[in-house]
């Protein structure tokens, strides 16, 4: 698999692996069936974050925007990426129609106070003449 080396800091062992070892790993977990921890136990791979690293390095997680001035981690998949623009554009639409509905709301309430107080309103959206 790979040689053992001691890191001199804490005195604990850790396995250098190769490229193409990380590249099988990686291939493995993409085609699904198997978890991280099933391929750490199946490889003996230490640590809990390297079969996520490999898989952002060599994988189909895509990093692109890093290096574009983008906060955060990307979305792996860029049609998983699009689902979520699609699904924020989706709930910003439904807010501002929503909003507009209690708005609408308000102007009927209001509209109905003024008649029961006398005071007369035009409903057809045109401005009331100056008389």
């Amino acid at each position: 698999m790979g040689k053992e080396h001691i890191n001199s800091t804490n005195q604990s062992p850790f396995r250098k692996y190769s490229e193409s070892f990380k590249r099988k790993v990686v291939t493995e977990f993409e085609k699904g069936g198997v978890t991280k921890g099933d391929l750490q136990k199946k490889y003996g791979i230490g640590g809990h974050g390297c079969i996520v690293k490999w898989c952002r390095k060599f994988g189909k997680l895509s990093h692109s925007g890093r290096d574009e001035g983008k906060h955060g981690r990307p979305l792996m998949d860029p049609l998983q990426r699009r689902i979520k623009e699609l699904e924020a554009a989706l709930k910003r639409e439904s807010e501002q129609r929503r909003e507009a509905e209690l708005k609408v709301l308000a102007y009927e309430k209001l509209i109905e106070i003024a008649e029961r107080e006398g005071i007369k309103v035009k409903k057809d959206g045109a401005k009331p003449s100056e008389s």
